[in-house]
């Protein structure tokens, strides 16, 4: 089964793999991959590359909002095949070597099966790799502060929360923000539709992650391509004032 690739911007596209999505960024012949998909989106990963006039060979760099599964599951392979350096908020690098895991558990997930759509959520899971050992053997920090000279001219912007070096990045020039997992606007364990909090169970620590809604509200642009969900168009400092009082 083939992802699904929506151009949302000049050179901008948001992929929908099995539950998550991920946004490529090209540039000439180069290219910007945010997120990776679960293990499990391998073939996807590689066929939206191709159907952008992509291909890994000409991925500058791969960025990581977060070291889940479902975000990094492609990484190391991708760094492993092509040499492409893999980049991660300083804060979560040790995340990405798996030195730690702060994932939702079993146990977790068993406790909260009573809530529509999380078995059949978590059996998805299950099948994709979500709790495969999918470590990245060298990830590297962020090589400098505000825009990364990449394509698309990335700014990088912690948000932790949902972990610890959970970053989301802007794109000022075409309004564009990818949020990750800090504001999504949909979930298969969500019963809601619009930007929102991803369910209490998904997050290292809730009320942080609440905290930095309030740096994706300080953000100009009206393009929100969010880690889970479809994308949202309008101001952006609205989608995590609404998502902000949703939570509350």
């Amino acid at each position: 089964m083939r992802a699904d690739v929506q151009q949302v911007a000049d050179s901008t596209y948001l992929v929908h793999g099995s539950n998550t999505n991920w946004v490529i960024l090209t540039e000439g012949d180069a290219a910007t991959l945010i997120d990776t998909g679960y293990p499990g989106d391998r073939q996807r990963l590689l066929d939206s590359l191709a159907a952008v006039g992509s291909s890994p060979q000409a991925v500058a760099a791969v960025l990581i909002t977060h070291a889940h599964n479902d975000h990094l599951g492609n990484a190391e392979y991708l760094r492993r095949a092509y040499g492409t350096p893999v980049h991660l908020h300083e804060a979560e690098l040790p995340h990405a070597r798996r030195e730690f895991l702060h994932q939702v558990t079993v146990g977790q997930v068993l406790r909260n099966g009573w809530r529509p759509g999380v078995l059949p959520w978590a059996v998805h899971a299950l099948r994709l790799g979500g709790t495969a050992h999918v470590p990245v053997a060298a990830p590297e920090p962020f090589p400098a502060a505000g825009p990364l000279d990449l394509p698309g001219r990335p700014v990088p912007v912690h948000t932790p929360g949902h972990t610890q070096g959970h970053t989301a990045f802007h794109f000022p020039d075409t309004g564009v923000l990818v949020s990750g997992d800090a504001l999504v606007s949909g979930h298969p364990t969500s019963r809601l539709a619009g930007p929102q909090l991803l369910p209490d169970m998904f997050h290292h620590q809730r009320a942080q992650a609440l905290a930095s809604l309030g740096r994706l509200e300080r953000l100009d642009g009206d393009l929100l391509l969010p880690g889970h969900g479809p994308v949202l168009r309008g101001p952006l400092p609205q989608a995590a004032l609404e998502a902000r009082e949703r939570a509350l």
